[in-house]
């Protein structure tokens, strides 16, 4: 019968406390980001609005939230509704009201530090029935330099801001 010596106990208490470490280090590294879009007054219903992330190259990275009821309307949002391939998972739980006219929406939202300064973007898209729907309708680089700096939107978007 072989009897384990003191050593490779003292081996696996580290690499266990080593791989806790590591996991805790991640969950901490994720920052709450709030992100605020402005309407334009406008004559119409109320905005459906996708805000999302999209990495440099402009690649959909991740869904942030969608405002809008119904999601047979969830398509007009265009570049999102591509990105996210339309699959509830993407969307789940991050889902409210349409936005109206002059209104804001705010939203708060745990975004991992290493997408800060690495040349991630949050967009929005919008679409309003019997009216334009917009791919891009606002966009802001997620820096720590831009945090509380709004944009210009280009159609429904008044302004998008964000705070760390």
């Amino acid at each position: 019968m072989k009897i384990l010596t003191k050593a490779p106990i003292k081996s696996l208490l580290a690499a266990t406390g080593l791989l806790l470490s590591l996991s805790l280090a991640s969950v901490a590294q994720a920052r709450e980001v709030t992100i605020t879009t402005e309407l334009n007054a406008y004559r119409g219903d109320g905005a459906y609005l996708a805000i999302y992330l999209t990495d440099a190259a402009g690649t959909y990275t991740r869904t942030l939230w969608v405002a809008g009821g119904k999601s047979k309307y969830y398509k007009h949002l265009l570049d999102w509704a591509r990105g996210s391939g339309l699959k509830a998972a993407e969307y789940d739980g991050m889902t409210g009201a349409s936005v109206t006219s002059g209104k804001s929406l705010t939203i708060t939202v745990d975004i991992n530090d290493a997408l800060i300064d690495a040349g991630y973007l949050v967009r929005v898209d919008s679409a309003v029935e019997d009216l334009r729907e917009n791919r891009g309708d606002a966009e802001i680089a997620l820096t720590s330099q831009g945090a509380g700096t709004p944009v210009a939107g280009r159609v429904y978007v008044k302004t998008l801001s964000y705070s760390l």
